[in-house]
């Protein structure tokens, strides 16, 4: 058979071929160049920028982000990220009534980075709410490290305690479409801390989610979302591998191996035709961007410890919940339940667990050769970026590695 040059547009039944020997081969979506590597052999806060703020995600919350060696510290060669109460910092009469919280800062290190919903400065009591009444800590890359398109691999283990929210995800460094969700999040994983028997998914369970849409009521998430879980045991027992696959044409998660598909995602149409906005009269903000945006543009890594809030991860009426996702109190709803919440909190089980944080560029450059019963000769020559990965994810459903 005659040599086939895949650097010309190739036919339908040119990609599959090359699909099929990609498969059988398993060895040509390969690493690129590593671009980030953190190993937490030192707590670098050159690289990891600490969130302080009140302000609860926007979700209402439970904690506030603060930098401490309490709450976020290397041991080991591990990340850990640990909730407190707030209580043993102040005092309890100080979080029920009375005392104002200045998160406003003074130097350039510690400075708010988020005043919406109150974030900067809260008096507890004001409002007839307590001050959130948890310590966590937030960090993120956006001021030394971001990037577009890559393969990235976080080993961590998850927090167990109820009501807890441990989250890996991805941020865009620019809003180049617009305020959220207009350009973008990449969830690579989030869960709840609570047991297995948890309705909505404890922490034998996690989630991927890529969140978009022109507005944030018209967020297109319910699309792109998946929750896998473990057939036994749960995520705080071991490390366990979140991956990401991210390029013009697909974006994916996996768990542990490119073969175990999380989220999967092919890029066949734009994110405005996949939302079916066209027909509701808003403007298109991906308009001057490429088939995938808003995920064409530039990201940077957060990691956090959120514990309860009002959004709805937590449903109303399942599990014990304490609080209302309605209720104008529901702090103080979940405050005073900590007898029973607090008491599933055991020490650093309750700490999300950090043990690295890789990114690669995609990249190959293979020649493949198979040979036919009737000793025909294939040979196909692959010198192209994520062809290869594409293809096999959008025909076979994973990218081999």
């Amino acid at each position: 058979m005659s040599r086939i040059s895949v650097e010309m547009r190739l036919s339908v039944t040119s990609v599959f071929t090359v699909v099929l020997l990609v498969a059988a081969q398993q060895d040509v979506c390969v690493k690129g160049e590593l671009l980030f590597e953190e190993d937490f052999n030192v707590f670098n806060l050159s690289v990891w920028q600490h969130e302080l703020t009140m302000s609860g995600g926007g979700n209402w919350e439970f904690q506030l982000y603060d930098n401490n060696r309490a709450n976020s510290y290397v041991r080991d060669g591990i990340l850990y990220i640990k909730p407190t109460l707030l209580s043993d910092a102040i005092g309890e009469a100080n979080v029920q009534n009375g005392y104002t919280m200045n998160m406003w800062g003074g130097t350039p290190a510690d400075l708010c980075t988020g005043n919406h919903f109150y974030g900067c400065l809260r008096t507890s009591g004001a409002g007839g709410n307590v001050l959130n009444p948890i310590r966590s800590a937030r960090i993120r890359t956006v001021k030394s490290f971001s990037f577009k398109y890559g393969r990235v691999e976080v080993k961590a283990k998850l927090p167990k305690g109820d009501w807890l929210w441990p989250a890996i995800w991805m941020l865009p460094t620019y809003n180049q479409y617009g305020g959220w969700p207009s350009s973008g999040e990449i969830d690579i994983m989030e869960s709840r801390g609570n047991n297995a028997s948890y309705p909505a998914g404890g922490v034998d369970a996690f989630g991927s989610t890529l969140h978009w849409g022109p507005y944030a009521l018209e967020n297109g998430y319910a699309k792109t979302t998946v929750q896998k879980k473990l057939d036994s045991g749960d995520f705080s027992q071991d490390f366990h591998i979140y991956g990401l696959i991210w390029n013009e044409t697909y974006i994916g998660t996996y768990l542990d191996d490119p073969s175990n598909v999380t989220l999967s995602v092919p890029i066949t149409e734009s994110f405005w035709d996949r939302g079916g906005y066209a027909g509701k009269n808003y403007d298109n903000p991906w308009a001057a961007g490429g088939r995938n945006a808003p995920f064409d543009q530039e990201f940077y890594f957060v990691i956090n410890l959120a514990v309860g809030g009002t959004n709805g991860y937590f449903p109303d009426n399942q599990g014990g919940k304490p609080w209302s996702n309605l209720s104008p109190h529901s702090v103080n709803e979940f405050w005073n339940d900590k007898s029973s919440w607090y008491s599933t909190w055991n020490g650093e089980e309750a700490a999300l667990k950090v043990d690295s944080v890789r990114v690669w560029d995609l990249s190959i450059s293979t020649t493949m050769s198979t040979t036919k019963s009737t000793s025909d000769a294939l040979s196909v020559e692959v010198s192209f970026m994520h062809f290869c990965c594409a293809a096999l994810v959008f025909l076979l459903g994973a990218c081999f590695y």
